[in-house]
């Protein structure tokens, strides 16, 4: 798909990976529509988009918003090609610090927040016979690690919703493709990791968000269904998925990083 004047609507997007991947949109001739809670952090992360845009508010946990949101796109550009679900947020403690609350809010933006996005979107994509959906789930959604027991379970459930929905559509036109990063230097980690401990400890494997970035656009223009970074990540999904309880135990060891 070429990205030229493409309708790319992509929540969580007033910073790191969704706000690069806008502005990686709009230099392919795309038109981004940037998303997410903060109308200041959308106008900041906007500034250095030169071609067509736009800056909604939205809060992925309203259903009602979301409608509202779209019926916006749709009255002013008449579809959406591209939906990318970005919106995410995490927290590093273990499954008895984390209060069932934290649990709760944590499906609720990472994964439902991606299926209110996806069923409101649908609808228009399948009566043209064609659109494309990108939901950002982590390496985290196949490896499980230590303090990541909501997290990890949030984007595991992304994973089999982006995978069965695949299926689902495979005659229907639109394509549905799943990202699956490793850790990423963003200011994700500024909620999911305060202390810094995370981020010192992984340093050498912390990619930059222009990298994560492009391999999104990238994901777009050629129509692949999934993409899992970096390649050391990818290596150790399909050795775990290969040798599981073997694996399983010394992952325990060498992930415990948080």
């Amino acid at each position: 798909m070429s990205l030229r004047n493409k309708v790319v609507w992509i929540t969580g997007a007033s910073s790191g990976i969704g706000a690069l991947t806008a502005k990686y949109i709009s230099e392919a001739g795309g038109i981004p529509i940037l998303a997410a809670r903060s109308e200041a952090k959308l106008r900041e992360a906007a500034q250095g988009i030169t071609g067509p845009h736009e800056c909604v508010v939205l809060d992925v946990t309203d259903n009602e918003q979301i409608h509202m949101v779209l019926e916006g796109i749709l009255e002013r550009h008449g579809r959406v090609d591209v939906l990318i679900n970005n919106a995410g947020f995490g927290l590093f403690k273990t499954a008895m610090d984390l209060t069932l609350q934290e649990f709760e809010e944590m499906m609720d933006v990472n994964y439902m927040g991606v299926v209110r996005c996806t069923k409101a979107v649908l609808p228009s994509m399948l009566a043209r016979g064609e659109g494309h959906i990108v939901n950002i789930a982590s390496i985290a959604g196949k490896i499980g690690t230590p303090k990541s027991t909501a997290y990890s379970a949030s984007k595991h459930a992304v994973l089999g919703f982006t995978n069965s929905l695949r299926m689902e559509l495979a005659q229907s036109g639109v394509t549905i493709s799943a990202i699956n990063p490793g850790p990423i230097d963003t200011p994700f980690f500024d909620k999911a990791d305060p202390s810094g401990q995370y981020v010192n400890n992984v340093r050498w494997f912390i990619m930059p968000p222009e990298r994560v970035a492009k391999k999104i656009v990238s994901v777009i223009e050629k129509g692949r269904t999934e993409a899992d970074l970096p390649g050391l990540a990818s290596f150790g999904v399909k050795l775990m998925q290969l040798f599981p309880r073997l694996s399983s135990g010394v992952a325990a060891k060498v992930l415990n990083k948080k």
